[in-house]
């Protein structure tokens, strides 16, 4: 979460990740309609800047290079595609109306080689030629810290679901048939390019195995909100991997293309892997913040979704958002304004007169409303602190009737401030670039990740290992270290 005042932005997306204007099945050059792209153009501020903003230029560099070289083999003019890599801890790539195709550092991080990267890029223009949006309703997405508890209060629950998917990724389902479809388009292409196709399956196997693991960790594994985004919102499967391969092979390039590994492994070399400390960290259940200089605990069994502006708090008994907003230095008339915004176009929310508190030698209020839902009898409660005279805090929370905190009375008593000592000890996770030496082993190297757990699992991951691989002397792999800040 950056320091931002709370503020709504609507995003015409049209069910992101798949709009263009009918641009497959003529052999002639095609183009992307002009209003189209400079929707697109209008819009692309915002998308940056509600997703972590900008990468290093060496980064978005080499990512547009790969882009453009996948994008010519599309049939769509020079310049219909533009390609940004988002500054966003989350595994994802979309693409919204225009030709405007986003991919994410910790996805870009993940993979092995520029050919993996080709393969999401070409799956990614694959949905915006084959125009997969054409069958669905175009929407609006409301991005806003209060969203997701907007929906609750308004007994929205489409827009619940939508704003609890913007800091996520933006994301809606794609069917069966168009997900095949771009993929058979990806491998097409990337195969044109030049590229291995068999780094495509390469690549979603790799990011289902680390969906696994990353439910595995969170100990959810029924709950798919631990499942990195680009999985949910493009289906991972067994099947899927092998039709792939099956796809690659059928192209009689597969083996012979380039993989450039080196090259891709030299700009991931010093990246931020997982979250930017400048947005804050989630560590286990805390969320630190070294720059705003806070912390808090969320309860067990309780995910942490960082975005940009706002920190979410999900699970199957509540939910609740960690935000900012406007403060005169009055939390009486803060946790109104608070209320006022959740209400939106409702009629004004009723809640109950702000009781004083003191948590952590921070100052205080909070205020619960009874609200009626789609979902029955809600309360909704604002729980704010002051942290100097124009700034303030807040959680949003959304719990069962009657029960005004609900399982959150613990986080909402854990907000502290962190102190210089321990904000400076905050650093990010950084992807390095070893070699292996004549005594490295699997066990040696992961050993050194920045983790606490699934250490060896992790590194084998990141490094396209299977179970039983081992290393040779010479190679070049990835580790994810702690670096500075």
């Amino acid at each position: 979460m950056k320091v931002r005042a709370l503020f709504a932005l609507t995003l015409s997306l049209a069910a992101l990740g798949c709009a263009s204007s009918g641009l497959v099945g003529s052999g002639e050059q095609r183009a992307i309609a002009p209003g189209v792209a400079q929707q697109a153009a209008q819009q692309h501020g915002q998308i940056v800047q509600e997703f972590g903003g900008a990468v290093p230029a060496e980064v978005s560099a080499y990512v547009e290079d790969v882009g453009a070289r996948i994008a010519a083999q599309s049939g769509v003019s020079t310049g219909g595609f533009r390609f940004t890599t988002l500054n966003s801890p989350v595994m994802n790539a979309f693409a919204v109306p225009g030709g405007y195709i986003y991919i994410t550092r910790q996805l870009l991080g993940l993979m092995g080689s520029e050919a993996e990267l080709a393969s999401v890029l070409g799956h990614e223009v694959g949905h915006i030629t084959a125009d997969h949006s054409a069958a669905r309703q175009n929407r609006s997405l409301l991005s806003q810290l209060g969203a997701l508890i907007v929906g609750a209060v308004t007994g929205s629950g489409e827009l619940a679901q939508l704003a609890g998917q913007v800091s996520q990724g933006l994301f809606l389902q794609y069917s069966r048939s168009q997900e095949l479809e771009a993929d058979d388009l990806g491998v097409r292409y990337m195969s044109a390019g030049g590229y291995d196709p068999l780094q495509s399956p390469r690549m979603l196997a790799a990011l289902g195995a680390w969906s696994d693991m990353e439910t595995r960790f969170a100990g959810r594994e029924e709950d798919q909100r631990a499942t990195p985004s680009w999985a949910r919102t493009h289906p991972l499967s067994a099947e899927r991997v092998t039709r792939a391969t099956q796809r690659a092979q059928a192209t009689g390039t597969a083996g012979r293309g380039m993989v450039n590994r080196d090259r891709h492994l030299a700009v991931l070399d010093g990246m931020i892997f997982d979250d930017d400390p400048a947005q804050g960290i989630v560590e286990g259940r805390d969320f630190l913040h070294p720059d705003l200089r806070l912390a808090f605990s969320v309860p067990p069994g309780f995910g942490i979704q960082n975005g940009t502006r706002a920190v979410s708090v999900i699970g199957s008994n509540g939910q609740a958002q960690f935000s900012t907003g406007p403060f005169s230095g009055d939390l009486e008339a803060y946790i109104g304004q608070v209320f006022r915004g959740l209400a939106g176009q409702q009629a004004q929310i009723q809640y109950t007169q702000p009781r004083a508190a003191t948590v952590n030698g921070l100052e205080a209020a909070y205020a619960t409303a009874h609200v009626q839902t789609q979902q029955g009898m809600l309360d909704v409660s604002v729980f704010a602190y002051r942290f100097d005279s124009n700034r303030a805090y807040h959680f949003v929370i959304v719990a069962p009737p009657g029960s005004r905190l609900g399982p959150f009375a613990s986080m909402v008593q854990s907000l502290r401030r962190l102190s210089a000592q321990e904000a400076a000890a905050i650093r990010p996770r950084v992807i390095q670039i070893v070699t292996v030496g004549a005594a490295d082993t699997v066990q040696s190297l992961a050993g050194r990740m920045a983790y606490g757990s699934y250490q060896t699992e992790r590194f084998r991951i990141l490094n396209g290992l299977a179970a039983g691989d081992s290393l040779a002397r010479g190679q070049r792999v990835k580790l994810v270290v702690y670096g500075r800040r």
